[in-house]
Order: structure tokens, then sequence, then C-alpha cells
């Protein structure tokens, strides 16, 4: 009886955004148990994909969004009935952090309107909905998945199932430590930053342009050729000082020093919207002098020294020397700097470019010599580094490579599970689908029976 019901109203949907060919745009092309798919939804990724010169023809792409939309509707359909819901504060906080990077790229709240076509309340309305069923897919799959495990043996299996030739190629992967020192007296460097910060805040209050002296002075390579400007940030995405110094502004004032991690600061204020802030500012980094750089190449050598003569191990000299915080806890160990991910396994391309240049050289064991880098917040430090261990480039093999296998294998085991589930979602479900898409070549059998 509530299948005859979901489909009158299909029906009727469907009947009066196609009684009108003139309003063919804006009519519904398919209705999935409760859930519809427009057709401006199809054609508007159609049209982004084309800007972004997807080389696939535009009829076949037009069928495979439409698809894509048609699963994704099973699953949203799926997640009414199980009564899903997702956080709202995961959706807003992943929401602000993605408007916040395609306004940095666009270069402005009012360059992103122009490319959308849309007003940043519509954007943001868009995004939101958007974001929410991406959300809700994905803890709809998660109750689906969420008994598969994979075997050693299933792994083997899935091993077993690819073609030789198409075994992926393994990049060298290493094991790291590293020591670095921050060479005392680096009052006087920031003193001298801190001076030529105060006489252009003296230029600006006099009149000059903040964003032209942000592109000739800044040493922020991403914001100084836009003037300085970041783009709207909330504060949890800011240096917890330039934060609280930027919501402290009025809008065109401009804040006296502020020191974060990065170096000195000093921070216009552009425009406050909601939680988010625009701003600008001119950054500042101490350099070191060479007395400063001579100091800590010695330090380091007898640092060396100390751990080569094993009158000292590695993980405890940097416990006891190094100033780099993100490796000094864990003995030296360098990890990924994707938080999500937190491995010692590390590529070369992954490590800083100097960093790089000195470990593919190396071999195993081996102490590197005293050498210039940046840490992860764009300071020159002095390091040296340890190879402790590294797996050479290869063709993908159980030994070297069994988590990652077992990864894939877990994902192609969900992968078919998720399929099945399609494939008998789309048996009990209400589907009504325009026959403009009947010449379509779905994955998915069913979807006009």
């Amino acid at each position: 009886m509530k299948k005859n019901i979901i489909a009158l109203c299909a029906l009727a949907v469907l009947s009066a955004y196609s009684a009108s060919g003139q309003q063919v745009v804006e009519s519904v092309v398919a209705v999935v148990g409760n859930e519809v798919v427009y057709l401006s939804e199809i054609e508007g990724q159609v049209v982004q994909l084309k800007a972004e010169r997807d080389p696939t023809p535009v009829e076949q792409l037009r069928c495979r969004l439409f698809e894509d939309q048609l699963v994704q509707k099973l699953f949203l359909d799926q997640a009414r009935i199980d009564s899903i819901e997702v956080s709202t504060e995961s959706v807003e906080a992943d929401l602000n952090s993605r408007l916040t990077e395609y306004i940095r790229r666009a270069g402005s709240e009012q360059a992103l309107e122009t490319y959308f076509n849309k007003s940043m309340a519509e954007i943001r309305k868009d995004l939101r909905e958007m974001l929410t069923n991406q959300y809700i897919v994905q803890e709809t799959q998660g109750t689906i998945a969420k008994d598969i495990t994979i075997t050693p043996d299933e792994v083997k299996k899935f091993f077993n199932t690819i073609p030789r030739d198409s075994l992926a190629l393994v990049p060298r992967k290493v094991q790291l430590s590293m020591i670095s020192v921050e060479p005392p007296d680096m009052e006087a460097s920031k003193a001298e930053v801190r001076q030529r910060l105060l006489d252009l805040r003296s230029r600006i209050i006099n009149g000059e342009s903040f964003s032209t002296l942000a592109i000739l002075y800044s040493e922020d390579p991403g914001s100084a050729p836009r003037g300085g400007e970041l783009g709207f940030m909330t504060r949890g995405e800011l240096a917890k000082p330039y934060a609280e110094a930027a919501w402290s502004l009025k809008q065109g004032v401009v804040s006296k020093i502020v020191e974060t991690e990065f170096g000195f600061h000093i921070i216009q204020l552009i425009d406050r919207k909601g939680d988010m802030v625009n701003s600008r500012h001119i950054l500042m980094k101490p350099k070191l002098s060479a007395d400063q750089t001579e100091w800590a190449i010695l330090k380091l050598d007898s640092i060396a020294t100390l751990v080569r003569t094993d009158s000292l191990t590695f993980p405890h000299a940097a416990m006891m020397f190094s100033s780099d915080k993100a490796t000094r806890a864990n003995g030296g160990k360098m990890v990924s700097q994707n938080p999500s991910e937190r491995v010692d396994w590390l590529t070369l391309d992954e490590l800083p470019r100097e960093v790089n240049l000195v470990v593919r050289n190396m071999k195993l064991g081996e102490i590197s010599e005293p050498f210039r880098t940046t840490d992860s917040k764009g300071n020159s430090i002095y390091c040296i580094v340890r190879l402790d261990a590294e797996v050479p480039a290869h063709r993908m093999n159980m030994q070297d490579d069994y988590n990652y296998l077992s990864e894939l294998a877990l994902r192609n085991k969900q992968s078919r599970k998720y399929e099945e589930w399609i494939a008998d979602k789309i048996k009990r479900t209400y589907i009504r689908i325009s026959d403009d898409f009947r010449g379509c070549n779905f994955h998915y059998s069913g979807w006009f029976e």
C-alpha cells in the first residue's frame, strides 16, 4: 500500500514538471523511493566538469552523473527508513573549511559568487545540502558494511587476482629520525624583525597601502601576491594569537605586532561575517646570523658524534636536544604531516625538498651531516637525520605491502557488498526515470523495470 502511495505522488511530481517543454531545465527526471533527481542537478555538474576539461563525451558524462545521483538517492532513501542522522557540527565545520578554501582559490567572495552565479547564501545552502547528503551516504554505507572483516587468506586470494603486469610500482619508503636545534640569542634577530614591522605599520597608518607593502615585504608566499589577504577563515583555522588579534580589531584597523609559531605579523581586518573573518597580514621571520648558523652546525656535529660513538642513543639525544616539538616527543621519529595518517613510513616525495635531497643518497643507519631545511611552519632550521629503515622501490608484493593489500582487499569486499545491496535495493524500491535517459548504458540493471 505504501509503495502505491509513493508511486502516485511520484507520478504527480513527474507530470507537473514535464507538462511544459519550456520547464525542462527544472524538471524532475527521476524518483527513487521518497527522493527526487532534478535535471538541473545533472546539467550543472556536466557544465562544471566540462569547464574543468573532463574528456568524457557529454552524453556519456550525463549518463554517468545521472546514475551516480540514482545510487545516492537509494542510500538516502534507506537512511530515511533507518532514521540515520549526522552531526550538524561536523557538517558545518567541513562546510566552513571548504568555503574558506573556495574563496581563497577564487580570490574573493565576489569572484566566487560570479563563478557560480549565486549569492554566498545560496552557495552556502547548496554546499551544506551536498555535504549533509554525503555524510548520510557514508553513515548508511558504514551500516551496510559494519560486520565485514578480512582474513589473511582472503588477502592472499585478492592479491592473486591481480595480474602481475598490473601490480603497482611502490616508491621507495623510508623511516627517519631527526634532531634540530634552535640557536641561542635569537632576540637580536627577533628585535630586528619587530622594528621592520613597526616601520611598515607606521607607513600604513600614515596613508600607504597595506596591500602594496604586503606584496613587497610579506614572507607568506601564499598571501603576499594577494596583498596579504587570507580570505574568510574561522578561529580554528588560524594560529591562536593571530585569531585573538584579528577578532579584536575594527574594520580597517592595523594591529600591533603579533607573534605566532610562523613568525611576526601585523594584521588588518577586512571584514567579519558570522564566525568568520577576512584579514590581510604582513609576515616576517627572524633570520639566523652567520654566528648562529655556525653555532647550530657545531652543536649538531657534537650531537651526531655522541650518537655515532654510542655515548648516546639517537632517541635520547632527540628528547634532550631537539627543538622540533613534532618529533622530540617520540624520539625524533618523523611521521606523515597528514593528521589522519600519522604513519612513520614516508615516501621521498612526502619529505621537504632539502631532506629529500639528503636522504636519497644515504645508507641504512647513516646519520647525515648538518643541513638547512624548513619546518612545518615554514621557518628555517638546521638539523641532522638518520635513516632508520627503508623499503626500496618495488613491485607490490605480499611480504612488503601486506597492510596496504589488506586495506585494498577489505575495500574490495566492501564494494562487492555495496554492489549486492544496490542491486537488491533497485528491485525493492519504487523507481521512476525519465525516458530521456533510456539510451544510457548504465552500470546497474533494473532501473527501468
